[in-house]
Order: structure tokens, then sequence, then C-alpha cells
């Protein structure tokens, strides 16, 4: 391992790009703890959809405010 990432420069990603990779690996890690571990084919829609909401709420916390 690079000791880039163990300082806290992970791969170069840019602050949003580690917030998404972020997002989403909690979300799986929640899809496979609900799911005792085992992903089946038929669930990959419902993990796709929850990665998404997670990701949304990423994004959704870095927008500027619409000016009206």
């Amino acid at each position: 391992m690079d000791d880039a990432y163990v300082v806290g420069e992970p791969d170069g990603l840019s602050p949003l790009l580690v917030a998404i990779r972020d997002a989403v690996a909690r979300e799986l890690h929640a899809q496979f703890a609900l799911r005792a571990d085992r992903l089946e084919l038929a669930d990959l829609p419902e993990v796709a959809y929850q990665v998404t909401l997670r990701v949304d709420k990423v994004l959704s916390g870095r927008r500027p405010p619409r000016v009206s």
C-alpha cells in the first residue's frame, strides 16, 4: 500500500469522488449485511437503487443553493 493512501490522499481522488466512493462502500456493506453476505442476481436492481440513493445524498449535500 502506498504511503500517500495511509496519510489521507486516497489514490489522488477529489473530495467529491472520495465521498461517492465511501457512500457506495457503506451501502454495499449494508446490503451484504442485510442479505447474509450473499447477493442474488435478482437483488441487483434493489442494491443499485439503494446505492443510487446514497450517491444522490452525497451530491445533493454538495450542490450550491439555487438562486431564485
